[in-house]
């Protein structure tokens, strides 16, 4: 058996090897320079996600699409190679992503031309995670919302439209790959270990910084997000870009993702930024991502609970879609109070009997027109045939 040596698909005999015949001898060197630069950290950061999924789903997959040859692992003469000769001449050999949960691969991890630790292997996982657990996320939230917590009432509006639920979902479900694709080379730069993402409270800053990163993160996500919302109200790139997701005047909890995708990944884009700049622990970066899935559609589901100075709540956020140039803020009216952008929802809001009484609906239809003649020059939006009465 020859010395193990650690081989990327550049490297290695593959069934595209013949379609890219020619290209082959300007791109495969290419690709062994990105190989080697990859994987020059000693320790790469496994996400966690991608070491369940690759357990359960893409280790059976990828063996099934690329499956392993004697040759790929410099395994000579022999077509009968055992699992036992793979795993032994194998590039790759498992590491737990983390010190806490433990997903040990089965054989199939290792009957694959692309291991796990393969470059291109792990951005198309990634991208697939980013899709269909985002997917997933979305409809769970959204649809417990809808049933539980959203207010009904809502579909009297005159403003909302016709057929709009349907129109939501389609808007999300069509942004969603494009999101996930524009979102996957962060996740990968992260698995390469180029971010600062850790495991242990040892390998942080120190105990008080396993609680600080909690409202740093809040803080840092919410000025940036301010920052990008409010650029895209500006009038060469709202039309394009944010237009989209202001159809909705009246959401619903399934309009927390219904947006151009563009504008989906550049509001999400600070989340992805903080872990290139701050120490963020593993498990409390997926506890914040979920938190950050639930409070979006929270602020989409049109019960008016928070009447806070501080919180950017759901009345604050239907004022936004309303008003348009109000209440950019994600979580909070900080930097809208800073930036001069804030504006208190209607105390008819969060009385149950005025939230959606006629006189209610009048004041807001009437500065909702001028307003989308302001920012949009006008409206063509199909609303439902009602009236106000």
């Amino acid at each position: 058996m020859r010395p193990q040596t650690h081989q990327c698909l550049s490297d290695r005999n593959t069934p595209f090897d013949s379609f890219f015949s020619k290209p082959s001898k300007l791109l495969f060197p290419l690709l062994r320079r990105l190989c080697g630069a990859l994987h020059k950290e000693k320790h790469a950061t496994m996400d966690i996600a991608l070491e369940l999924t690759d357990k359960y789903i893409f280790d059976h997959l990828y063996s099934a699409i690329l499956p392993a040859k004697p040759i790929s692992y410099n395994l000579e003469g022999s077509a009968n190679a055992t699992i036992l000769d793979l795993k032994a001449a194998s590039p790759w050999q498992y590491e737990r992503s983390n010190s806490w949960l433990s997903f040990e691969p089965t054989d199939a991890a290792y009957t694959s031309q692309w291991t796990r630790d393969n470059p291109t292997r792990q951005l198309i996982s990634l991208f697939l995670i980013t899709w269909i657990v985002g997917a997933a996320i979305y409809f769970l939230v959204s649809t417990l919302s809808y049933i539980f917590v959203f207010d009904k009432t809502t579909f009297k509006h005159p403003k909302f439209l016709k057929n709009q639920i349907r129109m939501e979902i389609s808007q999300a479900v069509n942004s969603m790959p494009f999101i996930a694709l524009l979102t996957a080379p962060f996740f990968f730069a992260e698995v390469r270990g180029f971010s600062k993402l850790y495991d242990r409270s040892a390998e942080g800053p120190g105990v008080w910084y396993d609680y600080f990163q909690f409202p740093l993160f809040l803080v840092f996500t919410d000025f940036w997000i301010y920052l990008i919302h409010r650029g895209l109200h500006h009038p060469l790139i709202y039309k394009t870009l944010h237009k989209p997701h202001h159809k909705w005047i009246m959401p619903t909890p399934y309009a927390s993702v219904a947006f151009h995708p563009v504008d989906g990944f550049l509001q999400s884009l600070p989340y992805h930024v903080f872990p290139f700049i701050f120490p963020l622990q593993k498990f409390a970066y997926l506890g914040l991502f979920a938190f950050v899935q639930i409070w979006t559609v929270f602020i989409h589901d049109g019960e008016y609970v928070a009447n806070s100075p501080i919180l950017n709540g759901a009345a604050c956020h239907t004022m936004h879609h309303l008003y348009f140039n109000y209440n950019y803020g994600q979580y909070t009216t900080l930097w809208d109070r800073l930036g001069g952008s804030y504006r208190k929802p209607n105390e008819e809001l969060f009385r149950r009997e005025s939230k959606m009484g006629q006189k209610e609906w009048e004041r807001q239809v009437a500065e909702m027109e001028k307003k989308v003649l302001e920012a949009e020059g006008e409206d063509d939006r199909v609303y439902e045939d009602k009236k106000l009465k």
